[in-house]
């Protein structure tokens, strides 16, 4: 017998966006039970409150006590929180150079033609 919840279940990266596209929606400090409600109840109010203290973790949220409770802030959007992600892989890795260029020399030539414009840009590394 399969268990039905078991497909219906979201990875912890895609919580986190929908945790956060809530609270952008909201256009100012939300609760967690607001963001439950705006996920359409089916978390737990528990869950919701460990996702966002991950973000607040991960610098994604900021928070502000209101009561008893908290009011919730994203400070960073899905870009930046994929940002985060990839420079914290990065950070874990001994040979960074192997690692940009593997993931460079993976890039299509669209994406690899965005970089170089973004680099560009941007100006060389350590500038000011």
């Amino acid at each position: 017998m399969t268990d039905q919840r078991h497909s219906r279940r979201r990875g912890q990266g895609e919580l986190e966006v929908q945790v956060l596209s809530a609270l952008r929606e909201a256009g100012g400090p939300a609760t967690a039970g607001w963001v439950q409600e705006r996920l359409g109840g089916d978390l737990a109010y528990t869950t919701v409150v460990t996702i966002l203290t991950r973000l607040l973790a991960k610098s994604a949220v900021t928070r502000e006590r209101t009561g008893r409770s908290f009011a919730w802030t994203p400070a960073s959007d899905e870009a930046g929180l994929a940002a985060r992600k990839m420079r914290k892989l990065l950070d874990a890795e001994s040979d960074r150079e192997a690692v940009l260029a593997s993931f460079v020399s993976g890039l299509g030539p669209a994406d690899e033609r965005l970089l170089r414009h973004l680099l560009d840009r941007t100006g060389p590394a350590g500038e000011d």
